[in-house]
C-alpha cells in the first residue's frame, strides 16, 4: 500500500510544479524574493516606502459554478483569469494596486496537463492586473471529488497610499456615474445560466447570429480585469470617489455599498447597449428583468462616481486603457440604494 494507490499521485504534482513554471516566471515583479517552490511566497515591502500611509487591501474569491462551463468544453485556459480577476477588482475597486496573487486548485485527479493550462490562465489575468504569482496549492481529492472536476480559488494582496483609499464618503448629489463594459457574464450567476441552458457540448457549440460566436464562447469569455483603467483615472489626476465591483447581487447589491448616508444612485437602463448573451439569456429562461439587473453585471463591469466636472476626462483614460465607457446616471438625495431607470 502506498499514497498513489490511495488515490493521490505525487510525481504528478511534481510534473505539474515544472509545466507551470513558465507561466509563472512571467507574472514575476522586481519586488518577489526567491525562486518558485518554496514554502511561502516572499515579497519585498520596501517600495511603499514612499507611501505617506501605506495600507494593504486583500481580497478572496473563486470562480463559482462557471467551471462546470470548462468542464464540458474541456477548455482550461482562461477559467484562472476569471480567479485572479475576481480578487484584483476588488482591490483596485479600493483604488489599490494589486501586488502579488496565490491560487488554490482543489481537483479529484491530479493531471498535470490540465493543471499546468489552468494556471497558465491565472498567469495571464496576474500580467494583465501587474500581480506577482507568488504561490498556490494543487491538492488531489480522490474520493471527495470526481476524477476530472476541479476547483478554483485564489487570493490577492495590494496597497494604497490612504489618502488615495476610494471609500465613497464624499459622494453628493450631483456626481455622475460611469459604467465600465464588461466582457459578458463574468463568473457570476452561473448557477441560473446552468438552468436556462443545457450544459452539453452540442449546446455549448451552438452558434447564434446575434452573439457572433457560440453559447459556450459567449458564456466562457474572461472576466475584465479594470486595474489599468482605475489607475489610468488615477494618473490622470482625477478622483474616483466611489466604486463599484458589479459582482454576484448585481446593481441592486453592489451599487449601494459605495454610497454614503443620503444619496441614491439613478442608473438609466438605456445609456449603453445591454450585451446580447444577457438578452438571449433573459429570453430563453423567461428572468424578469428586475432578476436580471439583480444577478449579472448586464454589460457594466465596474461602475465609477466622479465629480460633474471630471467625467470627459475620466473617460478619456477608462477609454485609454482599452476600455469601454459609458455615462450611465447620476446621484441624487434620497434612501441609500440603486434606482434604475
Amino acid at each position: 500500500m502506498d499514497y498513489k494507490s490511495s488515490g493521490v499521485d505525487i510525481e504528478a504534482g511534481y510534473k505539474s510544479v515544472e509545466l507551470m513554471k513558465e507561466s509563472i516566471k512571467e507574472t514575476m515583479r522586481p519586488e518577489v524574493l526567491g525562486g518558485i517552490g518554496g514554502f511561502a511566497g516572499a515579497f519585498d515591502l520596501s517600495g511603499i516606502k514612499n507611501m505617506e500611509d501605506p495600507v494593504l487591501l486583500s481580497g478572496t474569491d473563486g470562480c463559482g459554478t462557471k467551471v462546470k462551463l470548462a468542464f464540458v468544453m474541456d477548455k482550461h485556459d482562461t477559467i484562472g483569469i476569471d480567479a485572479v480577476a475576481m480578487c484584483v477588482n476588488d482591490i483596485a475597486c479600493s483604488g489599490g494596486e494589486p501586488l502579488f496573487f496565490l491560487d488554490y486548485i482543489a481537483c479529484g485527479k491530479n493531471y498535470p496537463e490540465k493543471i499546468a493550462t489552468i494556471v497558465s490562465g491565472v498567469a495571464e489575468g496576474c500580467k494583465q492586473s501587474g500581480a506577482a504569482l507568488v504561490g498556490g496549492e494543487t491538492a488531489e481529492h480522490p474520493g471527495l471529488m470526481p476524477e476530472d472536476d476541479y476547483d478554483l480559488a485564489g487570493f490577492a494582496v495590494g496597497v494604497v497610499d490612504r489618502k488615495d483609499l476610494i471609500t465613497g464618503e464624499n459622494i453628493q448629489a450631483g456626481d455622475k456615474l460611469i459604467g465600465i463594459a464588461s466582457s459578458g457574464v463574468h463568473s457570476n450567476g452561473f448557477s441560473l445560466v446552468r438552468k436556462v441552458f443545457d450544459m452539453t457540448k452540442e449546446s455549448l457549440d451552438t452558434y447564434y447570429d446575434e452573439l457572433g460566436t457560440t453559447l459556450g464562447e459567449a458564456l466562457i469569455a474572461p472576466t475584465r480585469i479594470y486595474v489599468k483603467a482605475l489607475k489610468n483615472v488615477k494618473d490622470a489626476g482625477i478622483t474616483i470617489k466611489g466604486c463599484s465591483h458589479i459582482t454576484g447581487g448585481g446593481f441592486y447589491e453592489n451599487i449601494p455599498r459605495m454610497l454614503p448616508d443620503g444619496v441614491k444612485a439613478i442608473v438609466k437602463k438605456d445609456s449603453y447597449e445591454v450585451p446580447a448573451i444577457f438578452k438571449l439569456l433573459q429570453d430563453v429562461g423567461g428572468i424578469d428583468e428586475e432578476m436580471m439587473y439583480a444577478t449579472y453585471n448586464m454589460g457594466l463591469g465596474m461602475i465609477i462616481a466622479v465629480d460633474e466636472a471630471d467625467v470627459d476626462e475620466a473617460m478619456k483614460a477608462i477609454e485609454a486603457a482599452g476600455d469601454k465607457a459609458f455615462l450611465v446616471g447620476h446621484v441624487e438625495e434620497g434612501e441609500k440604494e440603486a434606482v434604475l431607470v
